[in-house]
């Protein structure tokens, strides 16, 4: 009975190293495996059906944990860089949101306008740095079979959206109608040098009331004093000589007359 006893502890004790060495080589594994994936990030995937082309609110989005192994760039881990965009493909429930998925929204004056990208080249060039919501004018330069020309393609156009600033402006979207979109993209293709000038209030552009009252100028001549006393001088006697010479006019016909 004693040596059954001394026989069944020995194999639990035996029992007991085995597993907790299969545990330790378990758990260094699963450690070594952590540390090859580099630990745990949030992204955000869609909470339900998301259509395309709609404004993405918050309730529409949630997160989930992704090894940073595979974590890309194109992930998104950013709440911000979601909210109030749009999707340009449909998204189904526990979809992936990624960079490429997503369009800045965009609310444009007229439903039949659209949005023509003009970026700085050798044969585009901005005179300004444009800013959103500005207006610019359009100048183009052709050759035709030897006839060059240079006239305004289109005036006042509006600016509905700018990328960078003065140190690294990449470009902007001008929104026109659809009939102007594809004569501007014709020449931004085609055209020897297209030139984007921002567009100003000029004199133009005020009204009437907001100039200030001058004389007219017949007014303004009469009114105008003698530069100096010679000159009011030499009037005077230019209208004394005037007089003189009426007076002597009018004896020689009076003479005339009674002769």
């Amino acid at each position: 009975m004693l040596e059954s006893k001394r026989r069944a502890a020995i194999f639990l004790l035996l029992a007991f190293l085995l597993a907790a060495g299969a545990g330790y080589l378990v758990l260094d594994k699963v450690r070594d495996l952590n540390a090859e994936l580099g630990g745990m990030t949030k992204i955000y995937i869609a909470n339900g059906n998301i259509p395309v082309r709609t404004l993405i609110e918050g309730s529409q989005i949630r997160t989930m944990d992704i090894p940073n192994k595979f974590l890309n760039d194109a992930h998104i881990t950013d709440k911000d860089e979601i909210i109030n965009n749009v999707s340009v493909v449909p998204l189904a429930e526990g979809e992936i949101i990624t960079n490429n998925m997503l369009k800045p929204f965009t609310e444009l004056r007229d439903e039949n306008n659209r949005l023509v990208a003009m970026y700085p080249s050798e044969k585009v060039q901005f005179d300004q740095v444009v800013e959103t919501l500005d207006r610019v004018d359009i100048v183009v330069s052709t050759d035709n079979n030897g006839e060059q020309k240079t006239e305004v393609f289109m005036r006042d156009v509006p600016v509905a959206f700018a990328q960078g600033t003065e140190e690294d402006f990449a470009g902007v979207a001008l929104e026109v109608s659809i009939e102007d979109a594809p004569r501007l993209i014709h020449m931004q293709n085609y055209a020897d040098k297209v030139r984007v000038l921002k567009a100003n209030v000029g004199k133009e552009d005020i009204s009437p009331a907001q100039l200030p009252d001058q004389p007219d100028q017949d007014t303004a001549e009469e009114e105008q004093p003698p530069a100096n006393d010679e000159e009011a001088a030499n009037e005077e006697a230019e209208a004394e000589d005037g007089a003189a010479d009426s007076s002597e006019e009018s004896e020689t016909e009076a003479d005339q007359n009674n002769n």
